[in-house]
């Protein structure tokens, strides 16, 4: 079985996530924005031995202390290949605020880290926006796609309203409602609380 847990990290408070196998201790990282010490003593702590970083986008608050972490593991970053020229772009950041990620690693496509969940395509925040589902475990990673009582922005560069509603109603409301939600941001929900706000009209 799988476990998670959350280090919300960075000046805009995201929320990195730790999948890891209990018995053998290995974890994914995903979307680890910032913060990377605080990451690193989290790994530590609980004695786990990080595989690899998996991205639900390539915004630079979810992409931040990749250049750290790949530098201390040397591990694999697998990024949506839609969203790889964002990440290798200027437009990863929000100018002059923050400015883009440096010093990143040429991300991998394929294939994806065989590690119990399905990666589904949940576009609109980004072109390459995906969310990760844990069916044993119950539970659903969705970045910036879907938040409790909330969605993700289509005001940046390659988002879609449209896209993303299709992908919230079709794809992500497609899952049990029991599902837990663990987003890009804020507190997690399920998928059966968001299925009723009325944003969504009926379902």
């Amino acid at each position: 079985m799988k476990n998670i847990f959350t280090i919300t990290v960075g000046p805009l408070a995201e929320n990195c996530y730790v999948v890891y196998d209990e018995e053998d201790k290995r974890a994914l990282l995903f979307d680890p924005g910032d913060d990377a010490d605080e990451i690193v003593d989290a790994l530590a702590k609980r004695s786990l031995s990080p595989i690899g970083i998996v991205l639900t986008h390539a915004h630079f608050d979810h992409i931040g202390a990749i250049p750290a972490l790949v530098m201390r593991y040397g591990i694999p970053v697998w990024c949506p290949s839609e969203d790889i020229p964002l990440y290798l772009s200027p437009e990863n950041g929000m100018p002059p605020w923050y400015p883009a990620v440096k010093d990143l690693p040429v991300p991998t496509e394929e294939p994806w880290p065989d590690f119990g969940f399905r990666r589904l395509a949940t576009p609109g925040h980004t072109p390459g926006g995906s969310s990760y589902y844990f069916a044993d475990e119950g539970f659903v990673i969705t970045g910036d796609t879907l938040f409790a009582d909330s969605v993700g922005r289509t005001d940046f560069p390659g988002g879609s309203e449209t896209a993303l509603m299709d992908s919230i109603k079709s794809v992500l409301f497609a899952l049990p409602n029991k599902t837990l939600v663990y987003p890009g941001h804020g507190p997690k929900t399920t998928i059966g609380i968001e299925r009723m706000n009325p944003y969504f009209g009926e379902f």
